[in-house]
């Protein structure tokens, strides 16, 4: 199946448009995901959340915090042939026992499946620890992002503009910085901390602007209209988390996961 899924991927993966297209459907429909992360693919709508941010399977993407690697077995096998994957975040050589022990997992992760995720680069990125070696500056085709940037704002806004910063220095001129995050409604005050999982929109772009993005466009491929972000437990009450465990969980499975931004950004 590994042997079949990559054929498939490399034999998908060209310079024409339509086959790059159908290699990275090629990858959201692969055999190397987790049947758990294929359940959410309703909500998180990958292959036109990455369409939107103009992927190429010949780039060099850096995905920061991948977290449990939910879009990394995406983009590992799309980009394995003739781009790169670099994996921005906790990494087994970190002097922090907690942040390398998350590191080693995440490596196992990788290491169980060398045929989708062998080539897969790992780069040191700790925010609450000032770590931002994950690429050389001007390297990067993209930088993607995804339910971050509530997380960094808890650093304080100093290392808040340390993490965008070395995003942009990532960059090459022209490259893409692609964000998603849960989207607090702009009525509603957000605490220095975005302690219930929420920031502004309004709040993100500012930050990128700062640091020298330009905002090109802005999808609603993720929204979700029934989520008011005004739940007990922040956004953590919704799936998959249900952060409340049996409390109002058929309320909250009927809102469905969080209503989110998805911001392109461009390195001028």
């Amino acid at each position: 199946m590994k042997r079949i899924l990559a054929a498939a991927i490399l034999a998908a993966t060209c310079s024409t448009p339509a086959l790059a297209d159908d290699a990275l459907k090629a990858a959201i429909n692969g055999s190397q995901r987790s049947p758990d992360n294929v359940k959410r693919d309703t909500y998180r709508h990958p292959y036109e959340t990455l369409t939107f941010f103009g992927i190429r399977p010949d780039m060099t993407v850096v995905e920061l915090s991948p977290g449990g690697g939910w879009y990394t077995e995406i983009l590992a096998p799309y980009l394995r042939e003739r781009g790169k994957l670099v994996a921005a975040g906790a990494t087994p050589d970190s002097k922090a026992p907690n942040v390398a022990r998350a590191g080693e997992r995440f490596k196992q992760k990788l290491d169980a499946n060398p045929a989708a995720f062998g080539k897969v680069q790992l780069g040191a990125f700790e925010p609450g620890n000032g770590v931002f070696s994950y690429a050389p500056k001007g390297s990067a085709d993209m930088v993607l992002t995804f339910r971050n940037v509530h997380n960094w704002t808890n650093e304080g806004d100093a290392r808040l503009k340390e993490v965008f910063k070395s995003v942009h220095d990532a960059l090459k001129p022209g490259g893409v910085f692609g964000v998603v995050d849960h989207r607090l409604p702009a009525s509603k005050p957000q605490d220095a901390t975005a302690s219930s999982g929420y920031v502004h929109e309004a709040y993100v772009i500012r930050l990128a602007e700062a640091a020298g993005f330009k905002l090109m466009a802005k999808s609603d491929v993720n929204a979700n209209p029934k989520d008011t972000a005004d739940h007990k437990g922040g956004v953590w009450a919704l799936p998959p988390t249900y952060g409340n465990k049996d409390a109002d969980r058929e309320k909250y499975a009927a809102i469905g996961e969080s209503d989110r931004m998805t911001l392109k950004f461009v390195k001028q």
